[in-house]
């Protein structure tokens, strides 16, 4: 079993930027992608961004490109999203999931296990 576990949400003013942390424990895997989704209230959980497990290989969505990034510390077991220049339309409960892959999916269906989620709120 996969336990994650997400942190860093809060409340910032717009064109601020935040750090959310990931952290997994549990079983190991020699392949993996690690992704960070977020819902909206009354909208659909939807991708951000994901990496592969060497960090080689990144996506995002378009709506975030070039204001996040998204990186991993293997030692740590921690993944990472740097998100900056927020915007009010980035306020969500945002997750961190792990697919058992090698491929990097962005669809929710296929990643494995999930976090709880944090709240990031942008004010205008």
């Amino acid at each position: 079993q996969v336990r994650l576990v997400e942190s860093g949400g809060a409340l910032v003013q717009a064109g601020g930027s935040l750090r959310l942390s990931c952290a997994a424990s549990g079983r190991t895997f020699s392949r993996y992608a690690m992704g960070w989704f977020r819902q909206a209230s009354g909208k659909e959980r939807e991708f951000v961004a994901s990496i592969n497990w060497n960090g080689g290989s990144t996506s995002y969505a378009d709506s975030v490109k070039g204001r996040f990034a998204i990186s991993g510390d293997n030692a740590k077991n921690t993944f990472y999203l740097q998100m900056n220049s927020l915007k009010p339309e980035d306020t969500a409960v945002y997750y961190c999931a792990l697919a058992d892959t090698i491929r990097l999916p962005t669809i929710r269906r296929e990643y494995d296990y999930w976090g709880q989620g944090t709240q990031v709120t942008v004010s205008s």
